[in-house]
Order: structure tokens, then C-alpha cells, then sequence
């Protein structure tokens, strides 16, 4: 299969990353899973396995040390904007973000970012409005109890080659 070729755009700060390392497990209409490494030697983690929900609007990740072990999920608020004629996929990463740390504790980050980008004309109020809905949504997933093992069983399909569910998130949403 002839893969986009993805990158990360920030509006905080104002960057687009080609992710060119990243690793396209599973691609279709409405999920991406991928598998990459950290852009940069890092101290605090080391690798990663994440989950882009394209309809839902969120990326779900799966930090780990060197070693193996889990650093914490990470959810991030995202739009997505595919470039056919380019085959290139941009991910924008809508500031708001939602940390899972092993032990089942729950952090909302940078919700001030959307106020500040807002303010400074950097994010519509469409885009500000959409971010804080599916923020709204997503924390009704986690606070469920059934993120993790969702996304869990949906990177070991994607692994496996089977079939993987079309709304995996329509129980709690």
C-alpha cells in the first residue's frame, strides 16, 4: 500500500514536523495506527505506539520508557487534512490533551493554550468550539473506565491482520 506521508502541525508552537520515521501499521477512512520513536533522545520516554481517530477527532498514544514499560497514555485534540494530490496527511494538533497515568490518574493539559490561540487569532472560533466538544467527548470515553483496554485491542487486531471494529467508541459517545 502506497502510505501518506504524515506530519504534525503545531499551532503552540507554530511548527509542521514531517514524522517520516513513524511506522503505518493499520490505514483506512476513519483509524491510523502507528508505531514510532521519539524525533529527539529523550530522558522521560522512548517510543510509542499511537491511535489516530480520524471521525472522533483525537489521537490516543502509548508512551513507553526504553525498556519497555508504560510512561502514560496521552490523548491528543487533532484535525486532519489529507492532500491527495501530494498523498500527504497533516495532523494539527488542537492543544488540549488528556494524560492517562498507569496507576488510572486522570490530567487535563493546556485548555489555556485554546484560550491564548483563540485570542490570538491563531484558532478559529470554530476550531476553539470543535476542540472543546471533542475534548468533552473523549473525557466521557476515559472517565468510562474503557479507553485503554479499547485501544489496547485495537493495536493487537491491527498487529494480528483481523478486522478491526467500525466505532469502537459508539457505547460511551
Amino acid at each position: 500500500m502506497n502510505y501518506p506521508s504524515l506530519y504534525r502541525k503545531r499551532i503552540i508552537p507554530e511548527e509542521c514536523t514531517h514524522l517520516k520515521d513513524d511506522e503505518i501499521l493499520h490505514l483506512d477512512e476513519r483509524l491510523m495506527i502507528t508505531r514510532w520513536r521519539t524525533l529527539k533522545p529523550r530522558t522521560d520516554f522512548h517510543h510509542g505506539v499511537s491511535c489516530y481517530f480520524f471521525k472522533e477527532g483525537f489521537k490516543i498514544s502509548k508512551f513507553y520508557h526504553q525498556n519497555g514499560n508504560l510512561v502514560y497514555w496521552y490523548c491528543d485534540i487533532i484535525s486532519t487534512e489529507y492532500i491527495a494530490n501530494e498523498n500527504t496527511l497533516i495532523i494539527t494538533d488542537l492543544l488540549a490533551d488528556v494524560v492517562i497515568y498507569p496507576d488510572g490518574f486522570v490530567r487535563v493539559l493546556d485548555v489555556e493554550e485554546l484560550v491564548w490561540a483563540h485570542t490570538e487569532k491563531k484558532l478559529s472560533t470554530d476550531e476553539l468550539t470543535t476542540a472543546l466538544s471533542i475534548l468533552g467527548s473523549l473525557l466521557k470515553v476515559v472517565y468510562s473506565g474503557n479507553l485503554t483496554r479499547i485501544i489496547n485491542d485495537l493495536i493487537l487486531l491491527a498487529a494480528s491482520g483481523e478486522a478491526l471494529p467500525s466505532s469502537p467508541f459508539a457505547p460511551f459517545l
